[in-house]
């Protein structure tokens, strides 16, 4: 049955029509269930599936006099079904139907968002393959620091969002929980077998125990899921935004041919989809702060949670959908400029070797105090001499006590130092 809710877009879920649908369904299938139990006479449970239905804006103008979206509901589908209704709803409560819905919607979306991140894992693993051997600068703190390639750099990305994808497949499970048990949950005046009966036809898992509700930290473990993955995304945006800056400028995003930048200054080329993409995962963040303190409730149940709920699901869901969608196309589209970022290496002027000659003499038997001294010493005199790091150690005695011109030279050299690039690509199954 949870193939008819099969929805190409991921805001559909959240209608009144879909949520609307799932409630009758619900109410139905608990019907069949009596029915199984002989508790309800099977020719009503025919008359309720063959006449059974609603209108979206009936039970909105009901509900706008009785003030309780359920009972709306079920005086609108009473009206259809006519004498045969008084079996509906039959020693179930609100949250029966409330609660179950909303497992479905999160499963739906949920399993949305997961085809939006396999396809971006999918464009994130193949631009990692297609420059695992371009050289660039890595930075720590921002400062240049050893050499990596822009592969190397999409691949954590990868890894990450490989993570993502199982968070995301976790949270769904432990959202795909439904209850049909009541008030408080005793099943006392509901069969369990009803429960089971209602959540297997869903596609769901029957809660092993619940209070008048499903407890939230299930809804909060699936928010963490979103925000996080949101997160991975925010991380890679800022990427983009630095790589991107003037003084960088190794990696743009994509521009249209009749893009502007700015209203002011008609050279701009502004990362504006890696900035959107920064606000919107605090946006998701917040909402997790607010499922968070959905969990704790007043007893067996109080409707604290709902309001918040109306809002931060659907709102999240929709967003990190979209999120996913513009990271695909975003990196898909990224224009990398291989020869900017070799500029980059050269203006570093080799300082990126000092690790490299520091290890090698601790190796001739220096201590690493001293090793750390003497190439701290050249380094620092790179930028000052307007020179490079090899010049300077060439002209250096005492490094000259240790090594030859030629051994410098090769220590100096960009190749040595990405000699075992391939490892995290074999690890991660990308060659």
């Amino acid at each position: 049955m949870i193939d008819r809710y099969t929805l190409p877009e991921i805001g559909r879920i959240w209608e009144n029509e879909n949520k609307f649908r799932i409630w009758l369904d619900i109410e139905i299938l608990a019907c069949e269930a009596h029915a199984e139990l002989g508790k309800v006479p099977r020719e009503a449970v025919a008359v309720i599936k063959e006449k059974a239905d609603f209108n979206v804006e009936r039970v909105l103008a009901i509900e706008e006099e009785v003030h309780h979206d359920v009972i709306a509901f079920l005086t609108n589908v009473a009206e259809y079904v006519g004498e045969p209704a008084r079996f509906i709803h039959y020693g179930m409560t609100s949250s029966d139907i409330l609660d179950t819905t909303l497992a479905v919607q999160m499963k739906q979306a949920g399993e949305l968002l997961l085809a939006k991140t396999e396809a971006v894992i999918e464009v994130l693993g193949r631009q990692a393959k297609r420059y695992k051997d371009a050289p660039m600068l890595g930075r720590s703190h921002g400062v240049h620091a050893e050499p990596i390639t822009f592969g190397f750099k999409l691949a954590v990305f990868y890894s990450e969002m490989l993570r993502n994808r199982e968070r995301l497949k976790n949270a769904i499970k432990t959202v795909s929980v439904g209850k049909i048990s009541g008030a408080v949950g005793t099943f006392a005046h509901m069969p369990a077998f009803v429960e089971e009966y209602v959540c297997e036809k869903l596609g769901l898992e029957a809660a092993a125990v619940s209070t008048q509700v499903l407890q939230r930290d299930r809804h909060a473990e699936y928010m963490s899921a979103l925000a996080v993955t949101a997160a991975t995304i925010e991380k890679i945006s800022v990427e983009i935004r630095h790589l991107q800056r003037t003084e960088v400028l190794e990696a743009e995003e994509p521009f249209g041919s009749r893009q502007k930048g700015s209203s002011a200054m008609p050279h701009k080329k502004n990362p504006i989809i890696s900035e959107r993409l920064t606000g919107m995962a605090r946006l998701i963040r917040g909402n997790l702060v607010a499922a968070l303190e959905n969990v704790a409730l007043w007893h067996e149940r109080d409707i604290s949670h709902s309001s918040v709920e109306r809002v931060i699901l659907p709102d999240s869901t929709i967003t990190l959908y979209y999120m996913l969608e513009k990271l695909r196309f975003l990196i898909d589209g990224l224009v990398v400029n291989e020869e900017r970022m070799l500029k980059n290496l050269e203006d570093n002027r080799g300082m990126i070797f000092s690790q490299t000659v520091l290890l090698r003499l601790v190796d001739k038997g220096v201590t690493r105090e001293e090793a750390y001294r003497l190439v701290q010493r050249n380094a620092l005199q790179v930028y000052h001499n307007q020179t490079t790091l090899l010049n300077e150690l060439r002209q250096d005695e005492d490094i000259l006590k240790y090594f030859t011109p030629g051994e410098l030279a090769e220590m100096c050299d960009l190749k040595n130092r990405l000699q075992n690039i391939n490892i995290p690509f074999q690890r991660l199954g990308l060659i």
